[in-house]
């Protein structure tokens, strides 16, 4: 059948274009006649009908699809048929799934009898699904993106090497054998590692593909005409793999492989064993190689091999730290890509060029590399799912997110585009008048506005690489030349200001002694022989000396600028003190040396909060992961309420799998010191009331109580079973208590306080567990105190979470550890002495089977509300009070000298609370409310309000509590002793002595 003169629409086609689709239109003419004459001597239908018959809007994007691409053209001219079967099989609109795709590709190299056939197989397979993606990507059918066109291009390649591995093992099995199992009886395979664009499913239309061969086990192939080791079987394996992809025949090629990321690249081997590649990447692994990492996944072979090799170099990859140290790496990186672009002349690449793809991907991937360790939401392959997953971690606003991913994607669409004119990998852009119009034209479509030339193309292009270059720059510049830079053109810096040159020059030791203390006394320093001996001794120090290359090149990056910010604080000497121990604590993490210098913010917040307190300053020494909390003032300012802890603690919690109790413990701990860290910080910076320090310390150690309750009972019974319960059930909840006394009970605790600890179960008193290790119900529940004590207390690295002291249950260190509520219920009732009772008015249920908590109430306000004699008990509390001033109060050389112990001394806290416990146990039984609260502050109130105490008595006892609690805290954060001068507090103890003596000691001494 003849086709007319002009049988493609010239719609929305310049005129410019129009000469070039007739002369497409006239190629394809000629091609159709031939393949009709071909198809007449068959006796099948001529290809030309079809094309005739297309509906009208499939010719009209066929004429959009052959003036843009020539590979589209051409593929048609050598197989015009085609177009019929991918419209008959949907492929114009839609991309087929991969289970067909596989069975495509399988059905056809079931007939391929050697590799030239399958060579043949594998590209025309992967021509005819280009053309289909091609299409697609050009005319946007079904609202497809970019994104989906990359997955198709994806997908397509994972089939392609499945195939054509699968083909190349069955084909050569009878001359190389297949390889040994692995020790554990498994099928060994080749692993495929997709790596770059290819592992991230977000494949160019015209892309090599990166890929990394791996395989188990050493050993040797079975059951062919000669053994291989495994070394040499899978070395010709790949290669096999690597000819059906990339050589050129007269099909062209399926996919250029590009192997250059495996270890030592091109002078590596082809093929490494899971233990060859575990060793390098642990011994030799550079950053690039992380970077390259990120994006790893098997596409080919032994899928789920492939997946336990990954986990096994996540931790080269992924840092349990933040490790800043990556921005230095893609800082490295895009520097040598400036050079190479500057030198080639290729500024248009949209790639690599600035504001292009690639600072994309820096700055997602810095995120990944930086965070991915402790926020395990990144530890993705997609650039995509990474993106769109960083506002939710606060790591990135939602609007920059609203801006980077548009952008990105029009860059990835005008790169397909190029790419799709002639299936040719490229990023730079043309400088043929007519390819810029294809080019305009291909971007006229759906999803995009519509580009009537080449000007307004590039006027958008232009806009998106300004905002992407703005948004890289603020994650990947340089903070020397931040620091370096005055804050705007028309002001200088100040004139005081010293510059970071100097700081370096004094850093290194290329000053004079003169100089140094001239440099020194100029920034503010009091003594500057003292600073300069301690920089000097660091300086010198072994552990310096020592260090490798790009550690040291860290430190000596870092030091300028914390010499900076400690001369602009406002104890330049105090705050170098207290800095350099932490210096000296990270010398072999330097990825924190890193993070301090990459957040010029992080290190301003270090030395308001070493200035302000050793105590925070030693604790971020001892702890160095807390430096990560400098990094959101928002939170490190800003304490989380109890609801919002647990909250945090279960999200922390549930990255790390329960078997693993190890890294679970290591991960309670970090959150407890830097949730102190929030509130000693809020504390310092007078954002929190005295009141309320005291409740959030106590939160976090409800909240750690709680969970490491959990994680015992989860490992006892894991191992033992469910012990049985009275009623002769089996809960699977903790049938315990964990009761708090003292300041955890009070809800008073410190920044170092213990933790008074009871454990209390309701379990049967007969019986045991149902386990296969089945142990009696006794042995369970004190193993699970046990478990809980070495849970709290275990020192590792990271320190321990709480020290704890358990004399306070019944008889207490010749008691048992863990006792049933109603011995505990007969134990106060019969044998406790007047102190424990005391005791009990600060007790109160931290952790545990609410119900259980119910029945501890009743038992506490039942003892504390009994009938008593008041001379007996006014005689005990005196007594004790007496004891305990003997044995810890001020030294009579103390008092002479005028101190005072805010604790321990008459006058003092603990009168405060014994005056509290004696009303408690004195009065509940005619003023029950006294019962409510284990806290002295709102005993204190329950008593004015309940008129057992005037007023002003009450207001002055709580100003004296809170004055005295108040300076313990600041004590404490001072790292100062307990004992103060006592004339600055005469007025709190006076008051406190006067109602001490009218209600327990009328004749007490002072």
């Amino acid at each position: 059948m003849a086709l007319p003169d002009s049988f493609l629409p010239t719609t929305d086609i310049s005129d410019s274009l129009h000469d070039t689709l007739r002369k497409v239109e006239q190629r394809l003419r000629e091609a159709l006649t031939q393949a009709d004459n071909l198809a007449e001597h068959r006796q099948v239908e001529p290809p030309s009908e079809f094309w005739l018959a297309l509906s009208a809007a499939h010719r009209e994007q066929l004429a959009r699809v052959l003036v843009v691409s020539e590979f589209a053209a051409e593929t048609l001219m050598r197989f015009p048929d085609w177009l019929a079967i991918l419209d008959q099989d949907g492929e114009l609109d839609s991309a087929p799934d991969v289970e067909t795709m596989r069975q495509m590709l399988g059905e056809a190299l079931e007939r391929a009898d050697d590799e030239a056939q399958m060579h043949a197989t594998v590209r025309r397979f992967r021509r005819a699904r280009m053309l289909g993606i091609v299409w697609r990507d050009l005319t946007r059918p079904n609202d497809l993106t970019m994104w989906d066109t990359a997955a198709n291009v994806s997908r397509l390649a994972e089939v392609c090497l499945d195939g054509a591995l699968g083909w190349l093992e069955t084909h050569f099995a009878p001359r190389w054998g297949r390889p040994a199992p692995r020790a554990d009886g498994s099928e060994q395979r080749l692993i495929v590692l997709g790596m770059g664009k290819l592992g991230a499913g977000e494949l160019n239309l015209s892309s090599d593909i990166d890929l990394i061969f791996a395989f188990p086990e050493k050993g040797t192939s079975r059951d062919g005409k000669r053994e291989y080791d495994h070394q040499e079987y899978f070395t010709r394996l790949g290669q096999k793999l690597i000819a059906a992809l990339d050589a050129v025949t007269a099909d062209g090629f399926a996919f250029r492989v590009d192997m250059r990321l495996r270890p030592l690249g091109d002078g590596g081997p082809l093929v490494g064993s899971f233990n060859m590649l575990a060793s390098y990447y642990q011994d030799q692994g550079r950053e690039w190689e992380r970077y390259a990492m990120l994006k790893a996944r098997p596409v080919a072979g032994d899928l789920e091999a492939g997946r336990e090799l990954l986990a096994s170099l996540r931790p080269f990859v992924y840092r349990k730290y933040l490790d800043f140290g990556a921005i230095e790496s893609l800082r490295e990186m895009k520097a040598l890509i400036n050079r190479e672009v500057r030198r080639k002349g290729i500024a248009g690449n949209i790639k690599l060029g600035p504001g292009g793809i690639r600072e994309v991907e820096f700055v997602i991937q810095a995120f990944q590399l930086i965070r991915g360790g402790r926020d395990t939401e990144l530890q993705v392959t997609s650039l995509k799912a990474a993106m769109q997953r960083l506002p939710a971690l606060d790591l990135l606003p939602q609007t920059v997110i609203d801006e980077l991913e548009p952008d990105y994607v029009f860059l990835r669409d005008l790169e397909h585009a190029l790419q799709a004119m002639d299936d040719r990998q490229t990023q730079t852009l043309p400088d043929d008048d007519i390819d810029r119009e294809r080019l305009a034209l291909a971007m006229s479509r759906p999803g995009h506005q519509w580009f009537d030339n080449w000007p307004a193309l590039m006027a958008t292009l232009e806009e998106v690489r300004e905002r992407i270059r703005r948004h890289f720059d603020a994650v990947i510049a340089d903070p020397e030349e931040t620091a370096d830079a005055p804050e705007s053109t028309d002001e200088a810096t100040e004139d005081d200001e010293i510059p970071l040159d100097e700081w370096r020059a004094l850093w290194r030791g290329e000053l004079t002694e003169e100089e140094d203390r001239e440099l020194l006394d100029n920034a503010g320093f009091d003594d500057p022989d003292v600073a300069a001996r301690r920089l000097r001794t660091l300086r010198q120090s072994r552990a310096v000396q020592g260090m490798q290359r790009i550690g040291f090149e860290r430190l000596d990056a870092l030091m300028p600028l914390l010499l900076t910010a400690v001369a602009e604080s406002e104890a330049p000497d105090t705050v170098l003190e207290r800095v350099l121990p932490l210096v000296e604590g990270v010398l072999r993490r330097t990825a924190y040396l890193a993070l301090l210098r990459e957040n010029p913010e992080a290190l301003d917040h270090l030395m308001t909060l070493c200035a302000a307190s050793p105590w925070i300053a030693d604790l971020i020494a001892r702890h160095p992961i807390l430096l990560d909390e400098l990094l959101t003032p928002a939170t490190l300012y800003t304490p989380a309420d109890k609801a919002r802890l647990a909250d945090e603690l279960r999200q922390s919690l549930a990255r790390i799998p329960e078997e693993d109790e190890e890294a679970q413990l290591e991960a309670l701990r970090i959150f407890k010191h830097a949730q102190v860290l929030h509130v000693a910080a809020s504390d310092i910076a007078g954002a929190r009331a005295l009141m309320k320090v005291s409740d959030y310390l106590t939160y976090i150690a409800e909240v750690v109580l709680e969970q490491v309750l959990v994680m015992a009972w989860r490992h006892l019974t894991r191992k033992h079973g469910l012990p049985v319960a009275k009623d002769g059930s089996r809960p699977t909840e903790p049938n315990f208590l964990i009761v708090g006394y003292g300041k955890l009970g009070g809800i008073e605790l410190g920044y170092g306080s213990d933790l008074d600890l009871v454990f209390l179960h309701d379990g049967a008193l007969q019986g045991s567990t149902d386990g296969k290790r089945a142990i009696d119900n006794a042995v369970f529940f004190t193993r699970l105190g046990q478990r809980i004590i070495h849970l709290l207390t275990a020192v590792t690295p990271s320190g321990a979470l709480y020290e704890v002291d358990m004399r306070l249950r019944p008889s207490g260190n010749s008691g048992l550890l863990v006792a049933s509520l109603d011995a505990f219920a007969d134990y106060q009732r019969r044998e406790a002495w007047t102190w424990e009772h005391q005791a009990l008015v600060r007790a109160r249920v931290v952790a545990g089977n609410p119900h259980l908590g119910e029945h501890f109430g009743e038992i506490r306000r039942e003892i504390l509300g009994r009938e008593r004699d008041i001379e007996t008990l006014r005689d005990e509390v005196v007594k004790m009070r007496h004891k305990m001033r003997e044995h810890l109060g001020s030294s009579q050389s103390d008092r002479e000298e005028g101190l005072f112990d805010l604790k321990q001394d008459a006058g003092g806290m603990i009168d405060i609370e014994f005056l509290c416990q004696y009303a408690v146990l004195a009065m509940s039984a005619e003023t029950p409310e006294l019962m409510e609260y284990s806290d002295n502050m709102r005993i204190l109130e329950t008593l004015e309000s309940s008129g057992r105490l005037e007023a002003e008595d009450a207001g002055r006892l709580r100003e004296a509590y809170l004055t005295y609690r108040h300076v313990a805290h600041r004590n404490a954060l001072a790292k100062a002793n307990a004992r103060v001068n006592e004339a600055d507090y005469h007025d709190h103890r006076d008051a406190v002595i006067a109602l001490w003596q009218r209600w327990l000691e009328p004749d007490g001494i002072r």
